[in-house]
């Protein structure tokens, strides 16, 4: 499958073997999956929007590669953080020599370090924090309840945020997410910070109830319909990165549905991951696409790959093959 693209053809002429091979396929699998009218998902763990990677995400969504994202509460908002204070983030490249005096007078300036990455507590997270206060009071009082995601897009869409912006929205792939109305689900966003400003809004009593922000089992239930929906219509695939939380509840509705609702529905028909979990160690979230044939997730002739490598340098790179660039 040729691609016409400088990275393309570089990646092409130099990866040819074990997981530089493997990443190839992959992308060249997604491709022939959504040419043949597939769906695909795309999973975010780990600190992704940290490390920017909507700067190649956002394209991809633009152009109609993906088709729903699963995510951490974490990246969700950490994309926005970008937007909204990435000029004032600090790049700290010799983070392995800092000693904990360093970490504690970094707290002591509010940043909250990320690997090399150190984010401004006042001009990221404060910000959006009274934006998303005036939201959920004003959901609490119309009595309405929303998705944590469906709260973001709402802020974006309204234009309340444009002259904000430090960053080019057209790098935020939560912003191309929010125009393609693309479905988000986020399990677990109570461990988030924006989850734990929720919870601290509720404790100091500025809203009066947690039952706003839909949770987990909601977010199962959408997601199940939104699966048998789609599966309907097209075969349904996953890329996915990292392990966690953003992979592992996904990719259990096809049992869930089958096993234990008694629907009749496919199974994913592709599946990747860009993991560096060992399977020896006993992670689950490093568990290579065959265990996932015995859950009754993947058939063993679904298209599936494992990339043993770094996610901040690799999706880009099979971003760049799918788009063809």
């Amino acid at each position: 499958m040729s691609q016409a693209g400088p990275v393309g053809r570089y990646v092409r002429e130099h990866f040819k073997h074990f997981n530089a091979a493997a990443l190839v396929d992959a992308a060249d699998a997604w491709r022939a999956h959504v040419h043949a009218g597939g769906r695909m998902m795309v999973t975010l763990a780990g600190a992704m929007s940290t490390a920017r990677l909507g700067r190649s995400l956002a394209p991809l969504i633009r152009e109609g590669w993906v088709h729903a994202i699963s995510t951490t509460g974490a990246n969700l908002e950490e994309d926005l953080f970008q937007l909204l204070a990435g000029p004032a983030y600090e790049r700290l490249p010799h983070y392995r020599d800092l000693t904990k005096a360093d970490e504690a007078a970094l707290l002591a300036r509010g940043m909250n370090r990320v690997t090399d990455t150190a984010i401004p507590e006042e001009e990221a997270l404060r910000p959006l924090e009274q934006r998303l206060l005036a939201a959920w009071q004003a959901l609490e009082a119309a009595g309405e309840r929303r998705f944590p995601h469906e709260v973001l897009y709402d802020l974006i869409r309204s234009g309340v945020l444009d002259g904000e912006y430090q960053r080019d929205p057209e790098e935020s792939w939560l912003v191309a997410a929010a125009a393609a109305d693309l479905p988000v689900v986020t399990p677990g966003w109570e461990d988030s910070t924006t989850g734990n400003m929720y919870a601290a809004a509720f404790l100091r009593g500025d809203l009066k109830n947690t039952g706003t922000i839909k949770g987990g089992i909601e977010a199962m239930v959408d997601l199940a319909g939104w699966y048998t929906q789609t599966s309907r219509e097209a075969p349904v695939g996953m890329f996915q990165i990292g392990g966690g939380i953003a992979g592992d509840f996904p990719i259990c509705v096809v049992p869930m549905l089958n096993q234990d609702v008694g629907r009749d529905v496919p199974t994913w028909s592709y599946f990747a991951q860009i993991s560096d979990s060992t399977t020896s160690y006993g992670s689950y979230s490093g568990a290579v696409p065959n265990e996932k044939i015995t859950w009754g997730k993947l058939t063993p002739e679904a298209p599936s790959f494992v990339i043993e490598s770094d996610a901040t340098i690799v999706a880009p790179l099979v971003f760049a093959l799918v788009r063809g660039v």
